[in-house]
């Protein structure tokens, strides 16, 4: 299934398309229970589909939803019959209420330059909000698809830019298993263009290291989280992500599976949604 929007389950409502676990299609959901533990703590979103099952979620978590027809394709119609421009300000409309997308939104309306490394730096950045911040993945990858189109030319500073697009769109489409393929053999490009043997040798020696040995910021959110620092813990977490859909898009590691690291996305992108919603209430 493609096209699927991720929202954490707690914010899950009647009428929503749910993806139903072991891919067996999706739902419409007919109605949601919340289960609390002896605390009084939201544990356990039970939903109910149309065929009378019953699917439990763990609060906190992320499911997947069939967009409904307005949200489908946003950036899809925009890319197809306007420029990168229009797309930016088509999703700059529909997420009205975020100051740090349309200040990201300002920036590109001026004219995006897919050669210019802030433009596309501001692009990373736009598709990382609107996933993380937003959950809309329809939106985050038609950003992304922008990014992903552009080769790779041997400037390693734009290139990590567009690696970023690749690893957000890589695991966006991870339902279809052709498409995401080709996002992660597309990341892999930086990868073999040393022609010299040794030092291919060497750089392929070095991020092996990377991709078994990734930098994924425990000591910052654990300091963070332990002063109470909800905006820095968020921060390092959103740094995180990216460092876990690199991994993701390079097929994982010698010591993180793929299906580890899908977990471990789906785990922080919830974490983060539950820091705003702190953050959002003071």
């Amino acid at each position: 299934m493609t096209g699927l929007r991720a929202v954490p389950a707690d914010r899950l409502t009647v009428g929503d398309m749910l993806a139903l676990p072991r891919d067996e299609g999706t739902a419409e959901v007919t109605s949601v229970e919340v289960e609390h533990d002896d605390f009084g703590i939201a544990a356990l979103i039970v939903a109910t589909v149309e065929d009378g099952r019953r699917i439990s979620i763990a609060s906190g978590s992320l499911v997947h939803l069939e967009p409904a027809d307005t949200e489908l394709g946003v950036s899809a119609v925009a890319a197809d019959h306007g420029s990168p421009e229009a797309l930016v300000a088509q999703i700059a409309r529909t997420h009205e209420h975020n100051p740090a997308l349309q200040e990201i939104a300002g920036r590109l309306a001026r004219g995006i330059n897919l050669k210019a490394g802030s433009n596309l730096q501001d692009l990373h950045q736009l598709a990382t909000t609107l996933l993380v911040d937003e959950a809309d993945t329809a939106a985050a990858l038609g950003i992304a698809d922008l990014l992903a189109g552009q080769p790779f030319d041997g400037n390693f500073g734009r290139w990590k830019w567009i690696e970023g697009g690749l690893a957000i769109a890589a695991y966006l489409t991870r339902h279809d298993d052709e498409r995401s393929a080709g996002y992660s053999a597309a990341i892999l490009a930086a990868d073999a263009a040393e022609t010299d043997p040794l030092r291919a040798k060497t750089a392929a020696m070095y991020r092996q290291r990377q991709l078994n040995e990734p930098n994924v910021y425990d000591p910052e959110i654990l300091r963070a989280a332990a002063a109470g620092q909800d905006d820095v813990e968020r921060d390092w977490r959103v740094l995180r992500i990216g460092v876990l859909l690199y991994l993701r898009a390079h097929g994982g590691s010698q010591t993180l599976g793929r299906e580890v690291l899908e977990r471990r996305i789906a785990a922080e992108l919830a974490a983060v949604a539950a820091l705003n919603g702190r953050l959002g209430e003071r």
